[in-house]
């Protein structure tokens, strides 16, 4: 095994330099510039911090001013529509009688109207002597037929009528059909009256097609 050996050759041009001093100074200058640095970074770790906390609490400031003017701004709207308490009252009974007459109207039939229609369609000389009317309401289901060639029907009209001749009854029933919600019209019996004339019965099925609809309108209108 061979010793290492020591290389003490001249330097030509190097700069004379020797350092007296213990190797525990060198290393209390490198401690001491090491707690400067870290110092320095605490010091800039606390004014970051410094900084955040100051946002933070201008941010929670500001949020806090907001909330106080929008809890002011709800109480100011409450005490307004506190004036109005009244008015969407009437509203909301206004809004419950359009119901309730929707719900009490949506089987009315203008009875009125419809027989003045059908006089209109009926020849001059045939006179309407009764009309038995028999419907439905809101509060009972009208009864329906059995029969599978049967139309629904809401209300149904026993109509005597009178003609001076001989009655020429599928005219009239044409005639019939062609008013609103007629699902079927069918002659009963036919009677001659003493002075000539014939009496003639005719009953009537009526559908939902009669309806007025004037309570359909939840607003109001006709």
């Amino acid at each position: 095994m061979k010793a290492a050996v020591r290389d003490d050759g001249l330097i030509l041009g190097g700069e004379p330099r020797i350092n007296l001093l213990p190797p525990e100074v060198s290393a209390q200058a490198a401690d001491r510039s090491l707690r400067r640095k870290l110092i320095l970074v605490t010091a800039g770790v606390l004014v970051l911090v410094l900084i955040g906390v100051g946002g933070a609490f201008l941010h929670a400031t500001s949020s806090a001013l907001r909330l106080v003017a929008t809890q002011a701004d709800t109480t100011d709207l409450l005490s307004e529509q506190s004036k109005y308490v009244a008015v969407r009252q009437v509203e909301a009974q206004v809004e419950t009688a359009l119901a309730a007459r929707a719900v009490g109207g949506w089987s009315e039939v203008d009875w009125k109207a419809y027989l003045q229609g059908m006089r209109a369609v009926l020849p001059a000389d045939v006179g309407i002597d009764a009309v038995t009317v028999d419907s439905t309401s809101p509060l009972t289901v009208y009864p329906q037929p059995t029969g599978p060639l049967q139309e629904p029907r809401v209300a149904t009209l026993t109509v005597t009528m009178v003609s001076p001749g001989l009655p020429t009854v599928p005219q009239w029933l044409d005639a019939l059909h062609t008013l609103p919600g007629v699902a079927d019209a069918v002659p009963g019996s036919i009677t001659a009256g003493d002075t000539g004339g014939y009496t003639v019965v005719v009953t009537m099925h009526i559908d939902s097609d009669a309806f007025s609809g004037r309570f359909t309108d939840a607003t109001g209108g006709n």
